[in-house]
């Protein structure tokens, strides 16, 4: 039975609507995707920091409101938690998830890469290939092309006509990209993948799976890299869950949005 965008549950996370999957649902919905000759089918990522910036940044949650959004992260899940008293089905963030679709996926499958710094891609790219050696992993660009070069990446896209995009620039950037200039042409089906490629290449170090498990990857990042997390972190994580708690209680209006502060 083919799975359509209406076999899932969509919970709202301040106004982001988000997919509440399994990880099998997950992955068969989104081979239901591939298989979708219509429709192109763009996948981003919600997490805590995402969710605050999509509060003041209108021109992203449109991007977001156009792409089908996946939990990322236990912020998340204390909102869902908050919200409706229970969690995600499961925590599908795109840097377990994807590799795991592209092993999931047993069809072989064109796969463009773009974003990263340097030669992290090609690097992300050879250890995607060692992995799943049935696909064809091809580096359009890493993710300093600018405007300029925008043209150029969507051209070599259009002649490639790639399976699966992944693209790696950060948020709120790559959301923004992608809504902006990514067409049916270039993927059938897309994904904003923030630092996949800086994890899968060993260019940044994951936390170990023991902080994984107690759903703390957070503060493992925030150790390692204090200066440039810290306000996303000590700062962002509260004012999240301070956003959420006033949403569900103090809202004064249907509008799913709150104001920022």
């Amino acid at each position: 039975m083919t799975l359509t965008t209406t076999d899932t549950h969509d919970f709202l996370v301040l106004g982001v609507k988000v997919k509440d999957l399994s990880w099998s649902s997950a992955f068969a919905f989104c081979l239901s995707c591939l298989k979708d000759d219509v429709e192109q089918h763009i996948f981003a990522f919600l997490n805590a920091n995402n969710a605050n910036i999509s509060i003041k940044d209108a021109v992203y949650t449109d991007a977001l409101t156009r792409a089908k959004v996946l939990p990322d992260g236990f912020g998340i899940d204390i909102a869902s938690k908050i919200t409706r008293g229970r969690m995600f089905s499961a925590n599908l963030n795109g840097t377990d998830f994807v590799p795991s679709l592209l092993v999931y996926a047993q069809e072989p499958l064109t796969v463009a890469l773009i974003g990263g710094q340097g030669d992290v891609v090609d690097k992300a790219a050879k250890i995607f290939h060692e992995k799943t050696p049935w696909h064809r992993f091809v580096v359009i660009s890493d993710g300093y092309f600018g405007s300029n070069g925008t043209q150029s990446v969507l051209d070599d896209l259009s002649a490639l006509k790639p399976d699966i995009l992944l693209v790696g620039m950060g948020s709120p950037v790559q959301e923004k990209w992608v809504d902006q200039n990514i067409k049916p042409e270039h993927g059938k089906m897309v994904f904003t993948v923030g630092a996949l490629f800086d994890f899968v290449s060993n260019d940044m170090p994951r936390a170990p799976e023991k902080w994984r498990k107690l759903r703390i990857e957070w503060l493992y990042r925030l150790v390692n890299e204090p200066r440039r997390l810290w306000r996303r972190y000590i700062i962002g994580n509260p004012l999240f869950i301070w956003r959420v708690v006033r949403h569900k209680f103090f809202k004064k209006t249907k509008d799913t949005r709150i104001s920022s502060i």
